[in-house]
């Protein structure tokens, strides 16, 4: 019997915006465990946001949300959005940390999103950081550089906000917006080549930056990959680990659907990988997940795994170690903050192309998080998954 206790019948509020993808890796997680809620601010009324709004910002100020199980003071950072209340008095973030916690919660039959056999829950691990944190430079860069011309989110963000903000104030986001989220492109991996132009204003020209490598070309070609790889499996079962939804899923589902209100990204999308397209638009549609099911690991992975080791996880280390060389030397400003004024900053490369980024602590997180789930897999289930994972050395060293 699914749990009745008080907090579960209440219907409870994600906070963010349709553009934000951990929002819809959020809401399909929710979907899932069968959770009722209700997406503020764009279904909420201009009190009730406010209302909201409010309590999540002193909630801000004061270092009040949570992120089950606990809070890392000295590497978590506090996104945008989304946020989650199951209450609308306190306040959670982080997509995976909230699946951990609704799985754990659950007192019905419904299966965990994070497989309990450990071979599977390290992969299902390992599947979502990677969509969650290379996916999103993939899909952001397929935004404000595929469809750049075309992509409707300024217009999705304004309206979801009017019910926010005052009626003067939507037409500014739906302008204001774009431009902000196209100059974050560098930060979020995205650099053009030097003199680059696009048929957009000014203001929405992805930009280049002094000293940093171009990295349109390792952008496009690990979406290409990303999607090749996602297309060979789902032509040959019906989710990423197997016959049932699982966290992997809702991960490589919240990045990739991402561009589907993006006419030029979700085009090249549906004629590169009509299966993917298919899968996401099921989902989206909140087709109900198809219920039990067995997991396995199947060949059919093989490709998504390859191009995960060649991409996320040397991605990973490469920061963690400039994360160390910094900290050695003193440096304490991280993340974006320390974009903005050319701190932190470091060199590598990824498929052969070179990179240059700002060292991010919550990645450091992510990564030894990941090492540790690796160091405690049985030794036999480390062996088995050392035959299947291109690239594992980089786990072993930690």
């Amino acid at each position: 019997m699914r749990n009745s206790t008080p907090e579960s019948s209440t219907k409870a509020i994600v906070w963010g915006v349709e553009a934000s993808p951990f929002l819809l890796k959020l809401e399909s997680i929710l979907r899932y465990h069968e959770r009722p809620f209700k997406r503020l601010p764009g279904q909420g009324s201009w009190t009730e946001n406010l209302r909201i709004a409010f309590r999540l910002e002193k909630a801000k100020r004061q270092r009040r949300v949570e992120r089950y199980p606990k809070i890392d003071p000295d590497l978590d950072e506090y996104p945008s959005v989304p946020f989650f209340s199951p209450d609308g008095q306190s306040f959670h973030y982080d997509s995976s940390a909230l699946a951990r916690r609704l799985d754990d919660e659950s007192n019905s039959d419904q299966a965990p999103l994070f497989p309990v056999e450990p071979r599977l829950g390290f992969l299902a691990q390992l599947i979502d950081e990677a969509f969650d944190e290379y996916g999103l430079y993939m899909v952001h860069h397929l935004r404000w550089v595929g469809s750049a011309s075309d992509t409707a989110m300024g217009e999705y963000t304004a309206k979801e906000m009017s019910r926010l903000v005052t009626p003067a104030i939507a037409p500014l986001i739906r302008t204001n917006l774009p431009r902000r989220q196209v100059r974050r492109c560098p930060y979020l991996f995205s650099v053009a080549p030097k003199g680059y132009r696009a048929p957009v204003e000014a203001a929405r020209v992805p930009p280049s930056r002094t000293g940093f490598p171009p990295t349109h070309d390792l952008l496009f070609e690990s979406w290409h990959a990303y999607l090749d790889a996602m297309e060979h499996l789902l032509e040959r079962q019906p989710y990423i680990l197997g016959d049932r939804f699982s966290i992997a899923d809702a991960s490589a589902y919240g990045q990739l659907s991402m561009n589907l209100i993006d006419p030029s990204a979700a085009r090249t999308l549906r004629q590169r990988a009509p299966q993917t397209y298919a899968w996401l638009v099921e989902i989206r549609d909140r087709k109900t997940p198809r219920p039990g099911g067995a997991l396995y690991l199947s060949q059919a992975i093989a490709p998504l795994l390859s191009i995960i080791m060649q991409t996320f996880t040397p991605l990973m280390k490469q920061n963690e170690a400039a994360w160390i060389e910094a900290i050695s030397q003193g440096e304490q400003l991280f993340n974006e903050a320390a974009f903005d004024q050319n701190r932190s900053l470091y060199t590598g490369q990824l498929l052969g192309h070179p990179f240059r980024s700002v060292i991010k602590t919550f990645q450091v997180r992510v990564w030894r998080d990941l090492c540790e789930s690796w160091h405690q897999l049985p030794e036999a289930e480390a062996n088995a998954l050392r035959e299947t994972l291109p690239g594992h050395a980089l786990f072993d060293q930690d």
